[in-house]
């Protein structure tokens, strides 16, 4: 069984989503700064996060994403799953045709023992319990992200002022003022 980075990822921001909504909607942007993760990969897996009801969007101005539940109530079965990561150890992908029309494997009772085990655990253990143990560990948890805006103003400079003509006219007596000796 290989947990591919889609599942990974998607733990992983919905642990700093988590983290962070009760200061309202988190966006997908300020997760993207902060754990690294391509902005347009978030926006697939959320997309995916908010169809299986594990996240709720706000739309407009101060909006983002915050959980659709309780974390208490999500775990990480739900999340993995409902980004179409699969639970799988068989060869197959459990059709039990491990060798084609042979039928199956040696080995597809115990890979799929593993499956049940691994869906059983990953069941068992719920977001809070993971945003739990991160504030256990002292993840500091700001009140603003740091987040450059893309439309503002740099604080501290003055606007430049220049002193030139805004026109063809202004221009011919803007030249004369200055050959007159």
């Amino acid at each position: 069984m290989r947990l591919t980075t889609k599942g990974r990822f998607a733990v992983t921001a919905m642990i700093d989503l988590a983290l962070r909504q009760s200061s309202g909607p988190v966006t997908l942007a300020a997760i993207s700064q902060r754990q690294q993760i391509s902005l347009s990969y978030l926006e697939q897996l959320f997309g995916k996060l908010r169809r299986h009801e594990l996240v709720e969007s706000t739309r407009g101005p101060g909006g983002g994403y915050g959980l659709a539940r309780k974390a208490a109530d999500i775990t990480v079965a739900d999340i993995i799953l409902s980004v179409d990561e699969p639970i799988d150890a068989t060869q197959c992908g459990g059709k039990e045709n491990c060798l084609g029309e042979a039928g199956r494997c040696m080995t597809h009772d115990l890979w799929a023992s593993l499956n049940d085990r691994m869906v059983e655990f990953l069941s068992s253990v719920t977001l809070k319990k993971l945003v739990d143990e991160q504030l256990a560990k002292g993840v500091q948890i700001e009140d603003k992200p740091n987040m450059k805006r893309a439309i503002s103003a740099m604080p501290g400079l003055k606007p430049i002022r220049i002193n030139a003509p805004n026109s063809v006219f202004a221009l011919g007596n803007f030249g004369t003022a200055f050959s007159k000796p």
